[in-house]
């Protein structure tokens, strides 16, 4: 069966809850992106880094706090997620988020981006 950012294949009984494209609101994505364990979450997504395990992530907090943050990023509609064997693989949604809000998974990740650097020497 193909695999599409809309429709993951999993295996029967191991699905997990995504909200739809329609169903993806603001307030609940700027809630999700505005945690600093989230956000690094996601810019390791958006750097390319499609369908990676939970555990390839190197996050300050415990398995239990990551597996929170994942499930709120995924139930926000930020990620889908999807099962490999043993492992929980995790993808942006960055089209979906795309479609309905243009624009603001780019800007959001050009700010982090942006607050990461260090500050340019004044003159």
């Amino acid at each position: 069966m193909p695999t599409t950012e809309h429709d993951v294949a999993v295996p029967s009984g191991r699905r997990l809850a995504h909200p739809s494209a329609e169903e993806i609101r603001l307030e609940t994505v700027l809630h999700a992106l505005a945690d600093p364990v989230r956000l690094t979450i996601v810019r390791e997504l958006a750097d390319g880094h499609a369908d990676m395990a939970c555990i390839a992530f190197d996050l300050p907090v415990s398995k239990s706090t990551t597996t929170h943050h994942f499930k709120v990023l995924r139930e926000a509609g930020v990620i889908r997620q999807h099962y490999e064997g043993t492992s929980r693989m995790s993808r942006l949604r960055e089209a979906d988020l795309e479609a309905r809000f243009p624009g603001l998974l780019a800007a959001v990740l050009e700010a982090a981006r942006r607050s990461a650097r260090p500050p340019a020497p004044s003159a």
